[in-house]
């Protein structure tokens, strides 16, 4: 069991004083969970120690971007190696070049890339080439789908706002919001509707293509081919949101996994291993539009910064096909573990996982969507949560994120935390 938490607790108090919310992103104020709020101290392998010395079995893992797990000192070494040359300069580095080389050869349908500094600035710029591209102003994507806070984006948006319960954000203007479709995820005939409503104006889809702000939703068979047809029938461009699954569930992420080539790719997290790294790209012709070959706009004081792109090669150099095939055997012993426990205890729930990331889903399944997602009794998963953290297991704060998988965890940290689940899921039936 977890000892007290009175010094997070206590930065807490000091971080409301002058931070919104006392945090820095929405989700990590608890709020979908109740209480305070972890301060972390530090991470090493599979596990973060608070500022209390609690320590826990890390399954947020930076919102799924440390897949060797915390402090690999493989990226330890590359980042002080390229920060001892100097932090930034605003100018090109070698380094730069080679993680693009790394990532071209990795992800197929990409064939330059512009690196950037978050999911959010990957996704905005992506929507802005396709707009340059097609001359068209709209946007089509998918309820519970998250992007990032760009304005175009934060209409039936995942993630944090399905924490909170927001539709729409506020700031968004009715002109904006009008430009952006929304249909369910998954649904086939909603998307070909759209189109048959909407086709010379949409200049982009924009999907997950394993959604994880909803949790952790796969595709369902045919769905991305037919966003695929769609695209290429209407002149749209079909942009995949990899930030989460890329270099996640394969070296060459989804679009590796179920066969489909996006004409641009957005993606982030695994890509900077640790360090604020993002980056969008795609075909030629598209990727030739942006400044300064084309016409579209777009700078970043920090993109390319030497530190973070020596992190995140090292990252994506780490990985092989048996760091997959491991990190398939852990999931899937963790998964089926889970879906045990909670069965022995009389708690229904259905378990969606794609290779290393999964989610709970306290309801029967299938879960295939935004609208079954939130079937879930909710109302146990901070119940849950707090079981699980009181017994040394980190999960999200949160119903609507997925969970992920290191490198870093072995299988008596797997076991330690089905032994966790199950004495939570008891407490559920129980109390």
């Amino acid at each position: 069991m977890a000892a007290g938490r009175s010094r997070s607790d206590a930065l807490y108090r000091r971080a409301s004083k002058v931070m919104v919310g006392g945090v820095n992103s929405p989700v990590r104020a608890f709020k979908a969970v109740g209480g305070t709020p972890l301060f972390i101290a530090r991470g090493r392998g599979p596990a973060v120690w608070d500022s209390d010395g609690n320590r826990y079995t890390d399954y947020v893992c930076s919102w799924g971007a440390l897949i060797h797990g915390h402090a690999d000192p493989r990226v330890l070494a590359a980042a002080s190696q390229a920060a001892r040359k100097g932090t930034s300069f605003g100018a090109s580095t070698e380094v730069e070049v080679r993680l693009a080389e790394k990532v071209c050869s990795l992800v197929r349908s990409v064939r330059k890339v512009r690196f950037v500094n978050s999911g959010t600035e990957a996704t905005m710029s992506a929507l802005r080439v396709a707009r340059a591209y097609t001359k068209r102003p709209a946007l089509l994507k998918f309820d519970g789908c998250y992007h990032g806070h760009a304005d175009p984006y934060l209409t039936q948006a995942g993630s944090g706002m399905a924490t909170f319960d927001l539709p729409a954000s506020a700031g968004v203007t009715p002109g904006t919001a009008g430009d952006t479709l929304t249909v369910p995820y998954n649904d086939e005939g909603a998307a070909e509707d759209a189109f048959r409503r909407d086709s010379d104006r949409i200049a982009a889809v924009i999907v997950e293509p394993i959604a994880g702000n909803m949790g952790v939703v796969p595709p369902e068979r045919g769905f991305l081919e037919k966003l695929r047809k769609l695209c290429s029938g209407s002149g749209s461009v079909l942009i995949f949101d990899e930030v989460i699954t890329g270099f996640r569930v394969s070296a060459g992420g989804a679009q590796q996994l179920y066969g489909v080539e996006p004409d641009l790719t957005c993606m982030g997290k695994i890509i900077g291993g640790g360090f604020p790294v993002a980056a969008y790209g795609g075909r030629i012709e598209m990727m030739d539009m942006v400044s300064p070959e084309g016409p579209v706009y777009q700078a970043g004081t920090l993109s390319g910064n030497p530190v973070a792109m020596a992190a995140g090669l090292a990252a994506l150099e780490g990985l092989s096909g048996t760091s997959y095939k491991k990190l398939e055997k852990l999931s899937r012993l963790l998964g089926s573990g889970l879906a045990e426990a909670a069965s022995a205890e009389g708690v229904e729930v259905t378990l969606n996982r794609v290779g290393s990331m999964f989610s709970l889903f306290f309801c029967g399944g299938p879960v295939r969507s935004f609208a079954e997602a939130k079937k879930s009794k909710h109302g146990l998963y901070p119940k849950f949560f707090w079981g699980t953290l009181g017994r040394g297991v980190y999960l999200p704060p949160s119903p609507f994120e997925s969970s992920f998988l290191s490198l870093a965890h072995r299988e008596g940290e797997v076991d330690g935390t089905v032994r966790a689940a199950r004495a939570a899921f008891r407490e559920l039936r129980t109390g």
